[in-house]
């Protein structure tokens, strides 16, 4: 019984941090429909900047944190202005393939500064809990809570605010949109700036107990496409059971199969479900 439980709170950590990133994805896919190939390239700059910040400049963890959402943030928002706002006309080949271009730079840029090792983002919480006789990474606990967190504020950010409305009315109907007054160039910004700010915060949670490397984002971008299409194309709360979905099946196949496999599930588990539901498990705000 101790190691299923172990197993289920592995699994939704991946669940986590695998959410949080789709989440940001889903968010510039629903409202823009734009497959950003470049998101975990964002993933990986959110994680070098908050490495930075706390071992070279000595800010603490939760300071970093938030420079390294603020950073990328405003990167995203430049990827925004530079490559896709002048695609915007173009067929939807164009934005994947200056996507691609964007998460190759910034690969070689982080390669360039950061170089090819491997490093570990520190943070002060290594130690572990015991909760009914059972051991609890303190890390791990902070990656769950604040992940529900961000979904909660984001949940109500976007329900309960002008702001957030706007976003989800130009994701329903952007020429209605455009027709009440909604400035979809500054909706589109924040949208990037949001989605970038998601990614830089996963990494942050995650880098800890995992490794930084210029590449740390291709499979997580993979993974994070796979989920938005299990959840349905553009569903919030899709992304959300999609990203628990891989996570739980992650952890419970590397123990029980082998963790040679455990990338593979993922992919696995996408051809079962779509054979039998092609839309997606939600459809509900799905585009």
């Amino acid at each position: 019984m101790d190691q299923i439980v172990q197993l289920l709170f592995n699994g939704l950590t991946l669940g986590a941090i695998y959410g949080l990133v789709a989440l940001g994805l889903t968010l510039v896919y629903g409202v823009l429909h734009i497959p950003n190939f470049a998101h975990g390239a964002l993933y990986m700059v959110g994680g070098y900047v908050a490495y930075t910040l706390i071992d070279k400049l000595g800010l603490g963890y939760w300071w970093a944190m938030l420079g390294a959402g603020a950073a990328v943030a405003l990167l995203a928002m430049l990827m925004q202005a530079l490559v896709f706002a002048p695609l915007r006309k173009a067929p939807e080949l164009y934005d994947m393939i200056g996507a691609i271009g964007v998460m190759l730079f910034l690969e070689a840029v982080a390669q360039f500064i950061w170089g090819a090792e491997f490093h570990r983002l520190p943070t002060p919480y290594g130690q572990v809990l015991e909760i009914a006789g059972m051991p609890f990474p303190l890390q791990r606990l902070l990656i769950v809570v604040a992940a529900f967190v961000l979904v909660v504020v984001l949940h109500l950010f976007l329900t309960r605010t002008v702001t957030g409305s706007t976003i989800l009315a130009l994701a329903q109907d952007p020429q209605g949109a455009a027709l009440v007054g909604i400035d979809a160039r500054r909706v589109t910004y924040l949208v990037f700036a949001i989605s970038g700010a998601l990614a830089a915060v996963a990494a942050a949670l995650y880098a800890p107990i995992n490794l930084l490397y210029p590449t740390m984002g291709n499979l997580v971008i993979v993974k994070a496409f796979v989920i938005i299409i299990l959840g349905g194309m553009g569903s919030f709360p899709g992304a959300i059971l999609g990203g628990l979905i891989i996570g739980l099946a992650e952890s419970f196949g590397g123990f029980y199969v082998s963790t040679d496999y455990k990338d593979i599930i993922a992919f696995v588990l996408l051809v079962v479900i779509l054979s039998a539901r092609p839309q997606g498990l939600l459809t509900q705000g799905a585009r």
